[in-house]
């Protein structure tokens, strides 16, 4: 699903990421780990080149998405977004109802007959979980909504536009562990419909629900193996170096 190619990123001097090459299964989790400033969310904010507009910044390399890449003229930004959603670290609602939040993407993209937007809105708001808790009260201001509400709101939000790829950045590090296991679970069950790349600092949360771990040193990928592997045997020093002080 996602091909990244003799990745390269720089923010003026400082080079952020190092020669990346990765590929990430489709319908799969696969997580991103390593010390802050490893350049973990820099990777996942260059996925979906949310980053293009920070100055001094300059990419080489390539992503590919289904064969296509991110980079070619042809591929508008907005489209890209559409099919490459991302949730992060801190919930960030619209200042606006429930079903407004939901409604807004699919609006953005030409969807405007209000059957076909309940039917949306109820659709994302039962994939994200969150259905049940807000089905009754899709007025309500989405700030009113529990920290742990308010994310899988987010959710829902990404999904409604019909995204390929879910991208997350922390998305469970700002949440209770009652809040934290609903997003885990979540996320599980997401898998089955989409293509995730999640950073975390939690390896514990890494290793109960990614099937595949990249871990970044230093804007470099040091290892990238099969969850499981990477946490029972890592190859390279420096990753078992990490885990067991993690763990330890």
């Amino acid at each position: 699903m996602i091909q990244v190619d003799k990745l390269n990123v720089y923010y003026g001097a400082l080079h952020a990421l190092k020669n990346i090459n990765l590929g990430f299964p489709e319908k799969s989790i696969t997580a991103l780990i390593g010390p802050s400033g490893c350049g973990k969310s820099t990777l996942l904010r260059t996925i979906n080149r949310m980053n293009d507009q920070l100055q001094h910044m300059k990419v080489e390399g390539d992503i590919i998405i289904s064969r296509v890449s991110i980079y070619g003229k042809e591929v508008r930004t907005e489209m890209l977004r559409k099919r490459v959603g991302m949730v992060f670290q801190l919930p960030n609602p619209f200042p606006s109802s429930i079903y407004d939040n939901i409604a807004y993407g699919p609006r953005l993209h030409g969807i405007k007959k209000k059957k076909e937007l309940d039917g949306i809105v109820e659709n994302s708001l039962r994939a994200a979980a969150v259905w049940d808790e807000v089905k009754d009260n899709l007025k309500q201001h989405a700030l009113s909504l529990s920290g742990g509400q308010q994310q899988r709101l987010c959710i829902a939000r990404a999904l409604a536009v019909n995204p390929d790829i879910l991208l997350m950045d922390e998305s469970t590090a700002a949440l209770d562990p009652l809040s934290t296991q609903k997003i885990e679970e979540l996320v599980k069950e997401l898998k089955k419909e989409y293509t995730i790349v999640m950073v975390t600092h939690n390896l514990a949360q890494a290793a109960r629900v990614s099937d595949q771990t990249a871990f970044l040193l230093s804007g470099e990928v040091i290892e990238f193996a099969r969850t499981v592997d990477l946490f029972s045997e890592p190859v390279d020093k420096r990753t078992e170096n990490y885990i067991m002080g993690r763990f330890g």
